[in-house]
């Protein structure tokens, strides 16, 4: 696996070097992770595998950004920012309603969920619904599911 790391590594570093060809390195990185699936299907991954792929992924996302959700903060940042230059009108409400939602820990929304939960077994319906109506204002989608609930940011 340390091969593979290295190789895709070459690959990306070809790729962009190579007149920035972005689709090149995401592919590389996909094949990657497509040997490396199938080697986890079949058991051939050992624990001092795993740096040098993950290692591939960090190199991957300082490059193109795009493994860790942290859109929420920065939308946040640039709605204060407009706020604090009296510039709000010009923030379209898409915008107004990711940043509020990013006003809620991930810690917060479970502690609300458990709460939510509790409230609907003892057939509380009123303090259930008033708990996702909360959650929805915050800008947070709750699905009941098969599996349980599950929640994500709009």
């Amino acid at each position: 696996m340390a091969q593979l790391a290295d190789e895709t590594i070459r690959q990306m570093k070809g790729a962009l070097d190579d007149d920035l060809n972005t689709a090149e390195a995401q592919a590389a990185v996909f094949d990657m992770l497509r040997k490396a699936n199938t080697a986890l299907d079949a058991a051939a991954v050992r624990q001092d595998d795993v740096g040098p792929l993950l290692a591939v992924l960090g190199k991957f996302d300082e490059i193109f950004g795009v493994l860790n959700d942290d859109d929420q903060p920065k939308m946040k940042a640039i709605l204060d920012w407009a706020r604090a230059e009296g510039r709000e009108k010009e923030i379209s409400p898409e915008l107004m309603e990711i940043a509020g939602s990013a006003q809620l820990a991930d810690e917060q929304v479970n502690r609300k969920l458990a709460e939510m939960e509790a409230a609907r077994k003892a057939r509380d319906f009123k303090t259930s619904d008033a708990l996702r109506a909360e959650l929805t204002t915050a800008g947070i989608v709750v699905e009941n599911t098969k599996e349980g609930v599950r929640w994500r940011r709009k």
